[in-house]
């Protein structure tokens, strides 16, 4: 008992020397607590305007790098345009024995090849991503997400190794004969599927495309898909849809402003690809009406020619080939943003 009293007198003697201290000193304690406050303040100045200037100077370096890169291709390919003029543009010849080039046959094959991989890859792509978030089993999901983002993950030149030593004997030996026999009677289509079955060729090139877009276009799509509020699925439900009819009605109408992100993103993707295409299109520099013969790309005459490219000329007219693959993919994300634009307004409205 003693002990106790003895104790609780000590903590009441410590309490009284604190409060003692605290009252003492509480004439300059208002003063201490505004110069450490203002001090904090000019702290968090600093460093909010550090932070400012960091971030603004790493927007402004990709605008720098951008503008750095167009003026060194618009330099490089200067000579080359300075000679040939126009006819860059609309020539098929590509000698580099007689100084002749014209890129009209490489744009017709990266415009081509790029626009046969959407027609094949988005359909694909759509139903994958409303499979796996509409019909799908939830034990199924995961694995399937994963090998999509395992797709996307591998090297252009293993799809190049792979089109060239599986997929083009098949073409040439399956594929090719049957879309040539099976389109032979039908006007127009005959013309675009004629020809021997090489196995090398547009379409085979466009199949290696739309095999390399479909994992990107997937998981944008079934991200998208999955931001749709279950609130609306289920009303359309409960007066009667079906599942087609909630997609189509729904989901798609919900999301079409990230459906058309997607498919930009995998067009990018498939306008400047390099290694695989080189691997099956043929790298010849003619245009042809059917899709089964051989052509080339932009991309590919750079990966194939640019290391043996000696005369001055030649290296111009395939930096100028660079500079016409730059400005393509400009235009084509030049559109697909000033077509989100439109798409967000008519939903604001």
């Amino acid at each position: 008992m003693c002990v106790h009293v003895q104790k609780a007198a000590g903590l009441m003697s410590k309490g009284s020397r604190v409060a003692d201290i605290a009252v003492s000193s509480g004439g300059m304690g208002q003063a201490g607590l505004a110069t450490s406050r203002a001090s904090v303040v000019r702290r968090f100045r600093r460093g909010d305007s550090l932070f400012r200037v960091v971030t603004l100077s790493a927007a402004l370096s990709v605008l720098i790098i951008l503008c750095g890169v167009l003026i060194s291709l618009v330099f490089g390919a200067w000579p080359a345009l300075r000679q040939f003029g126009l006819g860059f543009f609309i020539h098929t010849t590509w000698n580099p024995a007689r100084d002749d080039f014209g890129a009209l046959a490489a744009i017709y094959g990266t415009l081509v090849t790029s626009v046969l991989a959407m027609l094949l890859a988005v359909p694909v792509s759509f139903g994958i991503a409303v499979f796996l978030t509409e019909l799908c089993p939830w034990w199924m999901r995961r694995p399937i997400g994963i090998a999509i983002e395992l797709l996307a993950g591998i090297p252009s030149i293993i799809y190049g190794i792979w089109g060239l030593f599986v997929f083009l004997p098949f073409v040439q030996s399956v594929l090719q004969p049957w879309l040539i026999d099976f389109f032979a009677p039908i006007p127009v289509l005959n013309i675009l599927f004629a020809g021997p079955p090489y196995g090398i060729g547009v379409l085979s090139a466009a199949f290696i495309l739309a095999i390399m877009v479909v994992p990107f276009i997937t998981a944008v799509t079934r991200d998208v898909f999955e931001t749709v509020p279950s609130v609306l699925k289920e009303a359309a439900y409960g007066i009667g849809a079906t599942r087609f009819e909630v997609v189509r009605r729904v989901v798609i109408p919900y999301t079409r402003t990230g459906l058309v992100g997607g498919v930009m993103l995998g067009l990018g993707r498939a306008l400047g690809e390099t290694m695989a295409v080189t691997f099956v299109i043929g790298n010849a520099h003619t245009i042809s009406s059917s899709l089964l013969a051989p052509g080339t790309t932009i991309s590919a005459v750079i990966a194939n020619e640019f290391s043996e490219a000696t005369d001055p000329m030649y290296v111009s007219s395939l930096i100028a080939l660079g500079l016409i693959l730059f400005l393509i993919t400009f235009i084509v994300l030049a559109i697909s943003r000033l077509l989100l634009m439109r798409i967000e307004n008519a939903e604001a409205k």
